[in-house]
């Protein structure tokens, strides 16, 4: 009897655990569920029983990565839903001007809030204006374009809702395409653009924006201005990916907390005043990257006439020559965390080496610096006169992080090494120093 009950109990597990949990819930959730999911995958679930047959038409998001317009139209036509929440294309081979708007078309008449087109095999010119009905979609929340047509000049725009907008390798008509385009975003809050062609002016103007990406050096060579102008009251966060701009004008930052500034010299002669006029600008920033590169012979000049007072910052991310950091140090008394890169640790040992603040400790050091990381230590001279330096002066530093490479030190030089850093004095009793293993070079 006892054996009988047993495998009655058995058998109850057995069966309980071949449930179809997934297929108890709502069609509500499924359809959710199913939107995480590319559309080629949430179509393939119509295979699984009956009532997943035509599941995925009601799903409001259209995901499609490198499928074939034959596909792509036989799923847009069996759609039974009535709204479009996203709308996401990636496409990888040459399409028409008229296919293109047929897209853009379909999503903006069923209320789409987050349209997303890359064309990878395109060149934008080709395809013409982007269509008029993109500009004007008054639920349009969130839109990326990615080398897909020319922003026209002159067309009505009318974007109500829109609060994110990547603008990456598109065309313009005009260089006053871009700024029309802006004013027609009266929320507008999260803006990226990287240029496809050069543009005489790159004015960005908006009284809502409160992080800006402007990326004009990357991987895929695109356009870069010979004017930049920067008019965004509101914004919180910058980021300037640029070769050095002879020409910069900036409006008030006054709202400005965190920014991350690269900037890449491939010009002979440089005027220095406008990169001085746009660091007065982030005096106001919390959180500070800096990345400088290929200057050269002006760092001496450009150093001695930056005099602005970063009385806010607290974090201060430096990949530039080692001169640089004597300066931020002085002008940054509030400085808590501070994280040297590369450009630091190799630099200038053959121009001029390590100097010393002269005389008087920077306050960051004897009252607030408490976190300090160098990346990717080599061994060089003015790599230990600089962590000699800020261990004996920093008076409250916490901890000292120290990643040296695999690939230059080998496993004598890093004991050495080691054993040479943590015989330097320390102006912090509760400091302690970490090394930590890279393997970059």
């Amino acid at each position: 009897m006892a054996i009988t009950e047993e495998h009655r109990r058995i058998r109850r597990r057995k069966s309980s655990s071949r449930i179809d949990r997934i297929s108890d819930l709502p069609d509500s959730i499924l359809c959710h569920i199913l939107s995480f999911l590319p559309t080629k995958s949430s179509v393939g679930t119509a295979i699984l029983a009956r009532r997943w047959r035509f599941l995925w038409a009601y799903v409001t998001t259209l995901d499609f990565h490198c499928q074939n317009q034959e596909i792509i139209h036989r799923v847009m036509l069996q759609r039974r839903a009535h709204t479009l929440i996203t709308f996401r294309l990636d496409y990888d081979t040459p399409c028409s001007s008229y296919q293109l708007e047929t897209w853009i078309a379909f999503a903006t008449a069923r209320s789409v809030e987050r349209l997303d087109l890359y064309l990878q095999e395109q060149d934008s010119s080709d395809l013409g204006d982007l269509p008029p009905c993109l500009f004007t979609c008054k639920t349009l929340v969130e839109l990326r374009l990615d080398t897909c047509g020319v922003v026209p000049l002159n067309g009505a725009v009318c974007l109500p809702r829109l609060k994110k907008l990547r603008l990456i390798f598109v065309q313009y008509e005009a260089d006053e395409s871009l700024p029309e385009m802006l004013a027609g975003c009266p929320v507008l809050e999260e803006l990226e653009i990287e240029l496809f062609d050069d543009m005489v002016c790159c004015d960005v103007s908006s009284p809502t924006v409160k992080r800006l990406t402007l990326n004009f050096i990357n991987e895929r060579n695109g356009g870069r201005a010979e004017r930049l102008e920067i008019n965004t009251p509101a914004l919180e966060y910058l980021l300037i990916n640029d070769y050095f701009f002879d020409h910069i004008k900036c409006g008030v930052l006054t709202s400005l907390v965190e920014a991350d500034i690269s900037l890449e010299n491939d010009c002979e002669i440089l005027y220095l005043r406008p990169l001085l006029r746009f660091f007065d600008k982030l005096c106001n920033v919390k959180c500070l990257k800096v990345t400088i590169s290929n200057f050269g012979e002006v760092i001496d000049p450009l150093t001695s006439a930056l005099t602005t007072s970063f009385r806010n910052l607290t974090k201060l991310k430096l990949d530039a020559d080692c001169r640089f950091l004597s300066k931020f140090l002085k002008a940054a008394d509030n400085l808590e965390t501070l994280i040297l890169y590369r450009h630091i640790m190799k630099s200038c040992e053959e121009i001029r080496g390590w100097m010393e603040p002269p005389q008087q400790v920077p306050t960051c050091l004897s009252s607030h610096l408490r976190i300090v990381k160098f990346a990717y230590l080599h061994g060089k001279k003015h790599e230990f006169e600089i962590i000699r330096y800020l261990l004996r002066n920093a008076r409250v530093l916490e901890m000292m992080e120290i990643s040296y490479s695999i690939v230059c030190l080998d496993s004598d030089a890093k004991v050495e090494i080691l054993e040479k850093i943590t015989r330097f004095q320390r102006g912090s009793t509760s400091c302690e120093v970490a090394f930590v293993r890279s393997i970059r070079s």
